[in-house]
């Protein structure tokens, strides 16, 4: 490894060199590693594309659950949660019992190995919702049975929080023609200084296509300035977990 003593400091490609920045200065290399042409052509590398196929599903499979579960996690703060989705997914892909090596996907794979999730590993939601949450599937519908709620005793709010509000999403995903469909039910935002009334969260299956489907409950904490509901500034404590899956 080269570093470059010129008062000139590069970054970026020239020919087969790469400059770059690092803490110790500014330092340039050869490009090396095995040309893409013999990767996707020798023998000796059939393992590797073995990986990089199954790679290449995971991936594009764990985007589609994202993006279909776009409406819950964009309120979740968990940097991580796209790496312990990527593993996760990984591990569904890998127990496709009926495809050889290299050609395993996820839409073949255990899609209960997805159950019990939690979306934000900071604040789970057995440890924000403190009543006993009863879902309730059926072939027409995945429903959520909610109490009568005392809040200050039955929700871990965080500090500084005045409102709530607690949401069902059913998700309908189609690998093969990778297409998603999002249903979201929801209670109005509610005050945490007050008992909530029992509430049914009720997802119609009907209104869900696809070949895999995800049952997700989650809660949301608000603040209120002039009568007027905000987000509270971050997710941390915002709870979801992934109850209950099925495959058609």
């Amino acid at each position: 490894m080269a570093k470059q003593a010129s008062i000139i400091t590069l970054k970026g490609r020239v020919g087969r060199l790469s400059f770059y920045k690092t803490k110790d200065g500014y330092l340039a290399r050869e490009k090396g590693g095995v040309e893409k042409s013999r990767i996707m052509n020798d023998p000796r590398f059939a393992r590797t594309r073995e990986n990089m196929q199954e790679f290449t599903d995971n991936a594009n499979s764990s985007k589609l659950v994202k993006d279909a579960l776009r409406p819950v996690i964009s309120k979740v703060s968990d940097p991580r949660l796209g790496l312990r989705l990527n593993q996760q997914m990984m591990k569904v892909l890998k127990s496709d019992a009926l495809s050889v090596r290299g050609e395993r996907k996820v839409k073949n794979g255990n899609w209960d190995l997805l159950g019990g999730m939690e979306l934000n590993i900071r604040a789970s939601l057995s440890r924000t919702l403190l009543f006993d949450i009863r879902a309730l599937d059926s072939p027409a519908s995945w429903e959520v049975q909610i109490p009568t709620l005392l809040p200050s005793d039955e929700i871990a709010y965080p500090t500084g929080a005045e409102g709530f509000r607690i949401i069902a999403t059913g998700v309908g995903l189609d690998f093969d023609a990778g297409t998603r469909s999002t249903v979201t039910v929801t209670t109005p935002i509610l005050p945490v200084s007050a008992p909530a009334e029992a509430a049914v969260l009720s997802i119609d299956k009907s209104q869900l296509s696809g070949t895999h489907f995800l049952f997700v409950l989650s809660v949301e904490f608000y603040l209120t300035v002039n009568s007027t509901d905000y987000h509270m500034n971050n997710g941390d404590h915002n709870a979801g977990k992934i109850m209950t899956v099925s495959q058609a």
